[in-house]
């Protein structure tokens, strides 16, 4: 990505801070598996975002004095050894090249420099991204530096920066658009290799790794999330993974999954019938879901909200339901649906978000399911859709979904 995006967005975020704030951000570092591995690093994503920078262990550090900005990043400094055993860490000149920041200093330079901001430069607002999901989670870097500020300097004022950058990651830019329509192309490419895989006791664990295989061919980095390739009654388990299961003739396989590009992520669910055709019941299940799917997209304009969408869909299934005889009454739905239509898509599977009105730059999933576990039958369709100012653009309409496409393509592919 352009260094300008990175730049700019490091400027919007100090022009919607007061003067005599301080920012800091860590990339982070990879957690220890066992023994002397390590799981694989994936850079912080705000700190991502404000740096284009990678790297683990890097810091970066934005002032705001007298409504002017001063940038520094700070990065391990070249070791040789190191260098012969796991690679060379990126010098400060491919830093300024990627993230725009000129002034790119040693890391064991960090406390020197954080002393002469707020001891001697009177700098009493600090910034840090303290997001925190789960109470028991551990410590993050910039959790455990906010115990330690507030040990050495009690009268700084700490405030959590993490929501006013959630403000900005929620509307894309023209370039992250495009890498996220990058990330759907690929994704594409994956789901084709699949459709013409599939048939009966073939195994989700195969079709799960050549997804993964379509995904690295075609420069992805990295799936989105871990696949989901549910088949027969995991189909009804909205978030199963362990994908180790032999398809029967008969039955549905859903796929969850998606490609990751530069870290922004796809995020599509297709459902196909393991035989190559549907039987008539999962013909009319799947048919009210894809409808279902189209009256939400259609329904995506700005000043409406997710739960507005997510509406919707269950007042529609409340009276398709009722029509085929599986409930009796539109409060039964939840019985059959049970999870939400929409989150947000970025650089984060379930992108960082204010749960406020749509604007125009977001982009969000839309992704409809049934799952009816006593016949075996579990549908979800999910594409990615971008918020414009008059409505919306699927960004994933190209995606096979279609009854008579999905039936044609596998009658006619490649045995």
């Amino acid at each position: 990505m352009d260094q300008k995006v990175f730049i700019n967005s490091r400027k919007r975020l100090l022009d919607a801070l007061p003067n005599g704030s301080l920012v800091v951000l860590f990339a982070g570092m990879a957690p220890r598996k066992s023994g002397d591995e390590n799981y694989d690093f994936t850079p912080n994503r705000n700190f991502y975002y404000l740096t284009g920078d990678d790297e683990p262990e890097d810091i970066v550090v934005l002032k705001k004095v007298n409504n002017t900005h001063q940038e520094v990043i700070f990065i391990k400094p070249y070791d040789a050894i190191q260098a012969k055993w796991v690679g060379e860490t990126y010098t400060a000149d491919y830093i300024r090249k990627v993230s725009g920041i000129n002034n790119v200093v040693n890391l064991e330079e960090f406390t020197k420099y954080i002393q002469s901001f707020i001891g001697f430069q009177g700098i009493e607002k600090l910034y840090l991204d303290l997001e925190r999901q789960g109470y028991n989670e551990a410590s993050t870097p910039a959790q455990d530096f906010a115990h330690d500020v507030l040990k050495r300097y009690p009268h700084v004022k700490i405030e959590n920066v993490f929501q006013t950058i959630a403000a900005l990651r929620e509307v894309k830019c023209e370039e992250e658009v495009e890498l996220m329509k990058k990330a759907i192309d690929i994704t594409e490419k994956g789901i084709m290799a699949l459709l013409e895989n599939i048939r009966p006791e073939e195994n989700e664990r195969n079709l799960d790794a050549l997804f993964s295989y379509t995904l690295k061919v075609n420069n992805s980095e990295d799936v989105a999330f871990k696949t989901i390739a549910a088949s027969g009654i995991n189909s009804c388990v909205l978030h199963y993974n362990k994908n180790n299961c032999e398809l029967v003739d008969g039955d549905l396989i859903l796929f969850d999954l998606g490609a990751q590009y530069q870290y922004y992520k796809a995020d599509i669910s297709r459902t196909f019938p393991v035989n190559g055709t549907f039987t008539p019941r999962q013909k009319v299940i799947y048919d009210i879901v894809l409808r279902g799917q189209k009256l939400v997209i259609s329904s995506i304009k700005p000043g409406i909200t997710t739960r507005d969408l997510n509406q919707i869909l269950v007042d529609f299934y409340g009276v398709e339901l009722q029509k085929i005889g599986l409930i009796k009454d539109k409060s039964e739905v939840r019985k059959y649906y049970f999870h939400g239509v929409s989150h947000h898509l970025g650089l984060d599977t379930h992108d960082v978000t204010n749960y406020g009105l749509l604007k125009p730059g977001n982009i969000i999933t839309v992704e409809p399911g049934l799952y009816i576990e006593d016949e075996k039958i579990g549908i979800r369709i999910e594409d990615d859709v971008l918020v414009t100012k008059d409505g919306c653009i699927n960004l994933s309409s190209h995606i096979i979904k279609e009854i008579d496409d999905i039936e044609n393509f596998m009658k006619n592919k490649k045995r």
